[in-house]
């Protein structure tokens, strides 16, 4: 889709509620659902969800945005799926707050977003912490405050404590209502903010299932899945993954989501939901999101990063890949070298990780060879970079072997500490190791986890727009 213009999460609920200008018709802001012209209202949605009883913030935000259109004259330009750091440690498996952009009254929309919020979220879970943050600002004003926009920026890269989604609450006289310890009013405040903080969108269309069926196995047609996720391709991405032969866009959960079709078009979403066969489709909602844009990852370093922060960032390899217990591969980098040796000058080293369910991607991990140069893209955690993504920048072509005698063609053997090498057979001498040509399983570009393995918001390389060759996994 064309672009335009710090602490902890959970995938909580919570609702925030804004009042700005807009039409709400420009295509490269979402959809709309007809010319506005009157203030726009934002219902913001957090922390719905249960990892143990199910639930889904994306389904509370359809239920909340259907209840608003009922009222005569509510229109509504678009719902936001916002994809928040997928490093916090609160947080359910996709950290995602939800926005609803409509020009209902933002009182009569707090009033029916409440009233879903507190039917619907799974509050017997003490880990669900929904809130309310409620906040009118001036119908002249199309755009969020500037702390509010660096608020959610910060919410999706860094993290943040619940004391500061109250200081910007209380500065802003926003009316807010929480449950539990009120974390949720963090989700809220960054929904307030995404729209006027990211400048790139793509599409989900989601299914749900009847309620009736919540809990037991999904009824969908795997071929008819991948049909349409060949159909679909490249526009449409994330579908299935063929190396594993799963169907991606189908949950595991006990939750009502159905399956959730990921592109850059909102019309192939939605098409290629429709070529599904599957048990009944109860409702079904298009999102904008920040889903498959990489906006979570920040410029570092191999000396300067953080644990709970995800990166991009140059290094060398310094050691030869290692496959540990459980099949995870393991590299370590170093700064890239100033000189010819690898890391020289530098005590800095960095361990990456390809995880067993990253699968095939462990290969190219294990492909790498000491002195390789790379861009490597992931979360830091313990210390340990957790592979999304890699470039390779130059690739090592030679090895410095022990040389082979020209007259008898033996191997030949060390002479002694730098003496060189000489033949035991007829005495020839060599001051030091020969060079031998690399058969590489590599070439210079990129290489990315499989569909499977992906997170939510780490950018899938069809998609386009890197800056060297794409190797994409389907």
């Amino acid at each position: 889709m064309p672009c335009r213009g710090s602490s902890l999460y959970q995938e909580y609920t919570y609702i925030a509620v804004f009042t700005a200008g807009g039409d709400g018709t420009d295509p490269e802001r979402g959809y709309s659902a007809g010319v506005q012209t009157s203030p726009m209202t934002v219902v913001g949605i957090d922390d719905t969800d249960s990892r143990e009883l199910g639930m889904c913030t994306t389904y509370v935000a359809a239920e909340i945005a259907d209840r608003l259109r009922q009222d005569d004259g509510t229109t509504i330009s678009r719902l936001l799926l916002v994809r928040l750091n997928p490093a916090v440690e609160y947080k359910t498996r996709g950290n995602a707050t939800l926005a609803i952009h409509t020009d209902c009254d933002p009182n009569r929309a707090y009033a029916l977003a409440s009233e879903r919020l507190e039917s619907l979220a799974e509050t017997g879970d003490v880990r669900t912490n929904p809130g309310l943050v409620v906040a009118a600002h001036d119908p002249n004003d199309d755009t969020a405050p500037d702390d509010i926009t660096r608020f959610a920026h910060a919410a999706i890269r860094d993290h943040l404590e619940i004391a500061d989604a109250e200081a910007l609450i209380d500065r802003h006289g926003y009316r807010s209502w929480h449950a539990g310890d009120g974390r949720g009013r963090i989700g809220a405040l960054a929904a307030i903010g995404a729209w006027d903080a990211l400048a790139e969108w793509t599409y989900e269309y989601i299914s749900y299932r009847e309620p009736g069926r919540w809990g037991t196995p999904r009824e969908v047609d795997h071929e008819s899945v991948f049909d349409a996720a060949d159909w679909g391709y490249p526009d449409v991405w994330d579908t299935v993954d063929r190396g594993e032969d799963e169907t991606v866009c189908v949950p595991h959960t006990p939750g009502p989501i159905l399956h959730g079709i990921r592109g850059d078009d909102a019309d192939a979403v939605r098409a290629v939901a429709d070529r599904i066969e599957s048990e009944p489709v109860a409702t079904s909602q298009l999102f904008v999101t920040n889903q498959g844009t990489d906006v979570h990852l920040q410029d570092g370093s191999i000396s300067t990063v953080e644990d709970g922060r995800a990166y991009r960032l140059e290094g060398r390899v310094a050691s030869e890949p290692e496959t540990r217990r459980g099949g995870h591969v393991f590299v370590d980098l170093v700064p890239p070298a100033t000189g010819d040796g690898v890391g020289e000058g530098s005590s800095d080293r960095l361990t990456c990780v390809a995880f067993e369910p990253t699968k095939r991607f462990r290969d190219r991990v294990r492909a790498l060879r000491v002195g390789d140069r790379l861009t490597a893209c992931g979360e830091v955690s313990d210390g340990t970079l957790k592979l999304e993504k890699f470039a390779v920048r130059d690739l090592v072509r030679t090895e410095r072997v022990t040389p082979t005698c020209p007259d008898c063609n033996r191997t030949m053997k060390s002479a002694g500490r730098n003496q060189g090498y000489r033949c035991r057979d007829c005495g020839t001498a060599t001051a030091e190791k020969a060079s031998r040509e690399l058969t590489r399983d590599l070439e210079v570009g990129w290489y990315e986890v499989p569909p499977c393995a992906r997170r939510h918001i780490a950018k899938p390389l069809v998609r386009g727009g890197f800056d060297a060759p794409t190797y994409p996994e389907r």
